[in-house]
């Protein structure tokens, strides 16, 4: 089946050459150039991916982003913002908020096209594995990490960090080695992307949250028993 990706974006400069490069890649591609347009079709058929302009008349992207993560249906949704390298704060407040990854202005589309594949393949790669973590068991099938009857509700970037650290058997991983294992070589971004994601993984895990240690001057790992 034909991935889906929904391209929010008021510039039709940018929007064509996103949509022309992804097509060119056999992606089925849809074009907003308004926020609230598009988070309605989102909620109601939601896409297999989304590129998202932060800077948009009337909903912002941070608004659409904050509320497809509240949404059941469309919490788990990939989502990389578009960004002006000056909206440092937006881009630090956006990966709070649930965005998977960013992409600043001016960007190459052949970069585009790369994060989207590694992120669409990340998303979709299946492991039967479960886990027991302590009093948390993590699906790795179905991306899922509950403690008893309950469910914590990860994006997948904060699920994809847990699962490195868990594969790693207790060894630390740096912030470096992270970004590699789950933005991927290619990716650009500020080793401080690791860092925001971490925080708000605990956050999250609640009252299991001390699960992922803090190694100063190295990293994070999987607290020993």
């Amino acid at each position: 089946m034909t991935p889906k990706i929904v391209i929010v974006e008021d510039d039709p400069d940018i929007s064509e050459i996103l949509q022309y490069n992804l097509e060119q890649e056999n992606y089925d591609v849809v074009l907003f150039d308004d926020g609230e347009k598009a988070l309605d079709s989102i909620i109601d058929t939601p896409p297999d991916l989304i590129l998202l302009d932060l800077m948009l008349p009337g909903l912002n992207g941070l608004e659409i982003a904050r509320t497809i993560r509240r949404n059941e249906e469309t919490s788990n949704l990939p989502i990389i913002m578009i960004t002006a390298r000056s909206e440092e704060m937006d881009i630090l407040h956006g990966l709070e908020i649930g965005a998977d990854d960013y992409i600043t202005k001016p960007f190459r589309p052949r970069e585009v096209i790369a994060r989207v594949k590694a992120m669409l393949r990340r998303h979709h790669r299946d492991d039967d594995k479960e886990v027991q973590l302590g009093a948390l068991t993590v699906n790795f099938s179905k991306h899922q990490v509950s403690a008893g009857e309950r469910l914590l509700e990860l994006t997948p970037k904060e699920f994809l960090l847990l699962k490195a650290l868990i594969e790693a058997k207790g060894r630390v991983l740096s912030r470096d080695q992270l970004l590699d294992k789950v933005w991927g070589f290619d990716y650009y971004g500020d080793p401080r992307t690791v860092d925001v994601h971490i925080r708000r993984l605990r956050q999250k895990l609640d009252q299991w949250a001390n699960v992922v240690d803090t190694v100063k001057g190295f990293g994070y790992r999987i607290k020993p028993e």
